[in-house]
């Protein structure tokens, strides 16, 4: 036993440590006046990855650890995984090592980082719960599943290992564990864009899916509840955040609704939330949300926006 109180202490340290230096690598993505993501240097030269749900437009301001402030671009987008590049005029940045999320042990140790309820660079700590694969098991979403304690403002920000490699960006929270767009597919995104905006394809006007304009995250339906909308969803999306001027406040979503279903289509998680909106044509949907208890129908005017190509 007395061996266990100087490792305790080293082990201490060396997190201590790791964070101070991981913190260098974490921005923060100022997309609207009422909300602040995570974005993560990846590369020293201006190339920063966060969330496609954290910048819905294409211009954003990043500010870096320093504090200074610079304007960003989308340079590449992946809604289906809910990833964005940006690009700043900044270089020489630090960019931290990156591991490949697909040597992930369970019971590794892992950090999160972000700017969780206006909490700059905050820190939690915990483990790799499931290695990369599917949330629900079934062929779906590459993911990596850990219990660290996730807000928002963490989207976007780096998930990290026990020697600072980041092998996820940070992306939301299900069932109480937080949820990480592993490293493989980053790379995959920059790789197959090679400066394109969108999809790789140039000089072609590509089309954005739809954004609602929220923040949340999956939360449980108490079967009296669910037994009051028309899904009968034992689970749906727990509104934290609406961005002013979006569809959403338009169509008069508030923070603590839960969202069930849009049109016909279940919204079980963000997930699918996601998927819903990529798949919609645009135009007039009907929003179902439980409010107080009760079912409720919004109608929500859906946009999509040609987005000018490289």
């Amino acid at each position: 036993m007395a061996m266990q109180v100087p490792m305790k202490a080293e082990i201490l340290a060396g997190v201590v440590t790791l964070a101070q230096r991981l913190r260098a690598s974490v921005v923060e993505v100022r997309a609207h006046a009422s909300a602040v993501g995570a974005g993560t240097i990846w590369r020293s030269d201006g190339t920063i990855l966060t969330n496609h749900h954290v910048v819905p437009r294409d211009q954003a301001e990043v500010i870096i650890s320093d504090g200074r402030a610079a304007a960003a671009m989308v340079i590449a987008r992946d809604p289906d995984n809910d990833l964005a590049a940006l690009k700043i005029d900044l270089d020489h940045l630090a960019a931290p090592e990156v591991r490949d999320a697909r040597t992930l042990r369970v019971g590794e140790l892992v950090l999160a980082i972000g700017h969780p309820y206006g909490m700059r660079g905050a820190v939690t700590l915990g483990v790799v719960s499931k290695p990369v694969g599917s949330m629900d098991g079934r062929g779906g979403r590459a993911l990596v599943v850990a219990d660290v304690l996730l807000g928002p403002g963490n989207s976007g920000g780096p998930l990290a290992d026990a020697q600072g490699r980041v092998v996820g960006i940070n992306a939301m929270v299900a069932g109480g564990l937080g949820l990480a767009v592993p490293s493989h597919l980053v790379e995959r995104l920059l790789a197959s864009q090679e400066g394109s905006p969108r999809d790789g394809s140039r000089g072609v006007p590509q089309e954005a899916p739809p954004v609602l304009g929220i923040a949340g995250y999956e939360v449980a339906i108490p079967p009296q509840l669910a037994a009051r909308t028309r899904g009968k969803s034992p689970r749906g999306v727990l509104v934290a955040a609406v961005t002013p001027s979006s569809p959403a406040e338009r169509a008069g979503v508030i923070v603590g609704d839960v969202l069930v279903a849009l049109d016909t289509q279940p919204l079980p998680s963000v997930v699918a939330l996601g998927q819903a909106l990529a798949a919609h044509p645009g135009g007039v949907a009907r929003l179902e949300v439980l409010r107080g208890g009760i079912a409720v129908d919004l109608v929500v005017h859906l946009t999509r926006v040609q987005q000018k190509a490289a």
